[in-house]
């Protein structure tokens, strides 16, 4: 999704000297993703972002895999999530495959004595609870119920929060997070049909120099491994940038429904995209119009993908009994659909205020020890009358 964005004083030229008030020069440095052949941004640094004084014990973090093969409709119940202070420690990794990892997390703290950088995977953050600002060396974005952060890999990061009342639902995309190639032209602007617009992304602000040396603990990321390194100077020392590698959020209430005569299938409420799987929106709109239309979605059977849904508040017109922060998925192979009764309850009604995050991968996804202990187990019987 990220077009050209710049924030603070860069050089009129790249790769040219750019010099301090003392005379010496800022450090420049290029952060690109594939390669050299996509998005990347050019950043310009007080010193160099090379300088390590410590590295610590690596320690795993890798997912323990309980149930890597299943062919079970499975509901988790997501607030049984104990909280816990630390931010990372209490991401607990529930669905997982070789494409993407979904966590969920309940955080009562802020990162104040460590920053964090994902070097394998872009991240997008989903606010179900809280707000706070996410804090970057591009410039700081407020957040707040509802708002999906994305932070691209690479970007080191500290997430402060407002209160101690969080709940985070998290998907690490081992490929780029992007807006769906329909929505888009040639040269990546939004079309007219996008359900969202270029105005309602939310770009880094306030671009904050920490011009610091000391020790400052950055915990990086790479193939399931935390590597704890302690770093001699702040690593949001820019003073400027530019380019389309940066973090940006983008608010769920911003996401205009596309509604029809006849019920619409699961591919209008698409948000994003990425290698394997795509991300949907389910928001308040209104109910098909044909005089004859079912409102309720029909039975299908997900052949090629398993399907994840992520309930966040509202009134469910298919299920029975669903609960905030509960999570079914539906694996392929088997149809799943609405609760018996809820067709025909469907039937005249103009509008819904559900509020959901759906998931459609199209590799299986494995069970962590996590998911296991917050499963339902007899879920995959709520469709008997």
């Amino acid at each position: 999704m990220p077009f050209y964005y710049h924030l603070g004083v860069i050089p009129p030229k790249r790769h040219t000297q750019f010099r301090k008030p003392d005379g010496s020069l800022y450090a420049e440095e290029l952060v690109s993703t594939e390669g050299f052949s996509s998005n990347y941004s050019l950043v310009y640094h007080c010193h160099p972002p090379t300088i390590v004084k410590e590295l610590g014990e690596a320690y795993n973090v890798e997912p323990k895999i309980a149930r890597a093969k299943h062919l079970k409709h499975t509901s988790l119940m997501g607030f049984k999530i104990k909280p816990e202070d630390d931010f990372l420690k209490s991401r607990k990794p529930v669905l997982v495959n070789s494409d993407l990892h979904i966590s969920l997390a309940a955080p009562r703290k802020s990162m104040t004595d460590y920053f964090y950088k994902n070097t394998m995977a872009d991240e997008m953050i989903f606010i179900h609870e809280g707000s706070g600002i996410l804090k970057t060396g591009y410039g700081n974005i407020k957040f707040e119920y509802g708002d999906y952060l994305i932070v691209p890999r690479g970007v080191i990061y500290q997430i402060h929060f407002n209160d101690e009342k969080n709940r985070l639902f998290i998907v690490e995309s081992f490929s780029p997070i992007k807006a769906p190639r329909r929505y888009r032209n040639e040269n990546g602007q939004l079309l007219e049909h996008s359900p969202y617009c270029e105005r309602d992304i939310k770009t880094p602000e306030q671009l904050e120099t920490h011009d610091e040396k000391g020790d400052f603990k950055i915990l990086i990321k790479k193939q399931g491994l935390i590597y704890p390194y302690v770093y001699g100077t702040h690593p949001f020392d820019f003073v400027g940038w530019d380019g389309f590698h940066y973090p940006w959020g983008f608010s769920i209430h911003n996401f205009e429904p596309i509604t029809g005569r006849l019920h619409q299938p699961p591919p209008v409420h698409q948000t994003f995209e990425a290698h394997n799987f795509v991300v949907c929106s389910f928001v308040p709109r209104k109910y098909d119009y044909h005089p004859l239309s079912i409102p309720a979605p029909y039975n299908h059977s997900n052949v090629d993908s398993d399907e994840v849904l992520y309930y966040v508040d509202g009134d469910f017109m298919s299920r029975k009994s669903v609960e905030k922060g509960q999570i079914t998925l539906h694996p392929g192979g088997i149809p799943h659909g609405p609760h018996p009764g809820t067709v025909e309850k469907s039937i005249g009604k103009e509008s819904t205020e559900e509020l959901a995050v759906m998931i459609d991968p199209f590799r299986p996804l494995m069970l962590t020890e996590d998911a296991l202990e917050i499963e339902d187990p007899d879920y995959y019987k709520s469709w008997m009358s």
